[in-house]
């Protein structure tokens, strides 16, 4: 066998698997999931197989639901949320931590343990944290005196979107703070010094020399925490399963209660899980495009 064909069918070899292993288990669910969001179909279907086209009916009936606006209210409350108190405290740790002094390291790396904790766990913790009997929040509150009663945190419209926001952010600063870590060691000193000498201070370094320099690193940092963001299911579920009265409920976790919370709108829930998906995918090529404009990056 020639050289040339060789390569070419080792190569092949490497790809197929990746192929099929994306057809099977992301191409083929998503199409799937399309297909179902333009059917009419309930539990019954399971077991009667009828389930007959609907066109965009489930999209229209999705839309004029005033539970799925208040999904969509509270997904944009808690993305915007999110990405803002995640990227400022991320930004904050990544300049002090810029600066090498004793046990930077060590505390760096104590910094991401909420990034690696599975989200169910860090769900989990701040459930059990936030709790109104038992909840060490609580217990705290009460022995200094600050609160009179226990304040039911996951049980009241007005604090759960704060307590679910609050357990988010912890998960996500760390990814910010690494990032932009990143960035900064990677602005040339020269820069600092021409400026110093120019007679600029700290705060007008910041704002005419990191920041500038950092533009192409934050667009990231802010379009990835959007995505991922935008599709947080684990924590809101485990914390408070949407509610209290649908406080909580976003996108992604009201299309899993049509679906599989005892609605078995599989069609309704189809259509929200699509659109979801088409809002990330803008999301996605936009930050695709970034990369693309970044100086070396070439697709």
């Amino acid at each position: 066998m020639a050289p040339a064909a060789r390569s070419r069918r080792l190569g092949t070899g490497f790809i197929v698997p990746v192929v099929v292993f994306v057809a099977v288990f992301y191409l083929y669910p998503l199409a799937r999931n399309v297909v179902l969001s333009f059917q009419d179909y309930d539990i019954s279907s399971l077991y009667s197989g009828n389930a007959p086209f609907i066109g965009f009916a489930n999209y229209r009936k999705l839309l004029s639901t005033p539970a799925f606006a208040t999904a969509v209210v509270n997904t944009v409350v808690f993305v915007a949320g999110s990405l803002f108190f995640q990227f400022t405290i991320g930004l904050g740790l990544a300049v002090f931590f810029h600066r090498s002094f004793p046990l930077s390291r060590l505390l760096r790396s104590l910094m991401l343990i909420p990034w690696l904790l599975p989200l169910v766990v860090a769900g989990t913790l701040f459930r059990w944290m936030l709790d109104t009997s038992n909840g060490v929040v609580n217990q705290i509150l009460l022995t200094l005196h600050l609160v009179q009663d226990p304040v039911p945190w996951l049980n009241t419209p007005d604090t759960a979107m704060a307590a679910v926001l609050l357990c988010n952010i912890w998960i996500g600063v760390p990814f910010n703070m690494v990032i932009l870590h990143g960035g900064l060691q990677a602005i040339p000193t020269e820069l600092y010094e021409a400026a110093s000498l120019d007679g600029a201070g700290r705060l007008q370094q910041f704002r005419y020399v990191t920041l500038p320099q950092l533009r192409p690193v934050i667009s990231i940092v802010l379009t990835l925490g959007l995505i991922y963001t935008l599709k947080v299911f684990d924590v809101i579920w485990v914390m408070t399963k949407g509610g209290p009265a649908n406080a909580t409920n976003t996108i992604s976790t009201y299309a899993y209660q049509l679906s599989f919370g005892g609605l078995s709108e599989f069609g309704l829930g189809a259509a929200a899980g699509v659109l979801l998906v088409v809002v990330a995918a803008v999301f996605a090529l936009l930050y695709l495009r970034t990369l693309r404009a970044e100086p070396g990056v070439r697709g």
